[in-house]
């Protein structure tokens, strides 16, 4: 049996519902998606940095960010090895790839291999998931 990550930001689920909004709470920590096109980061395309809501951790620059027409932001890398965790996720008679934050294990949403670009990856993340840093010039 695979071990399960051990994550830098441990906190209770009480800990979580007082930290965030209860829509933010179904999709972070339950696994939950917002409705398609109903996003604040679908189409976006400013420079900068997209942060994870839950703790800050910095997980796709805009750079990755692409138009995939499916209702959610869309990138085709993280910002760096380690910052999204994959797992596979057999919910609703389906088989695809979870994809959590790396540094505390918030749902984020799912990668698929059908990406447009070399890396051939779509990375499909819930807005409410994200916060984004604004690139300072």
């Amino acid at each position: 049996m695979k071990e399960q990550p051990t994550y830098q930001v441990q906190k209770s689920e009480t800990e979580w519902r007082k930290q965030l909004s209860e829509e933010e709470y179904y999709v972070l920590r339950e696994a939950g998606t917002e409705r398609p096109h109903s996003g604040k980061f679908n189409l976006h395309f400013e420079e900068g940095i997209y942060t994870c809501k839950a703790c800050g951790e910095e997980l796709f620059g805009s750079d990755s960010k692409f138009e995939s027409h499916c209702g959610w932001p869309s990138f085709d890398k993280s910002i760096a090895k380690g910052k999204i965790v994959e797992r596979l996720d057999k919910s609703h008679g389906m088989m695809r790839m979870e994809i959590l934050c790396g540094n505390c294990g918030s749902h984020l949403g799912h990668v698929f291999t059908d990406g447009p670009t070399a890396t051939g990856l779509r990375y499909c993340v819930n807005s409410i998931s994200l916060e984004f840093k604004e690139e300072k010039e």
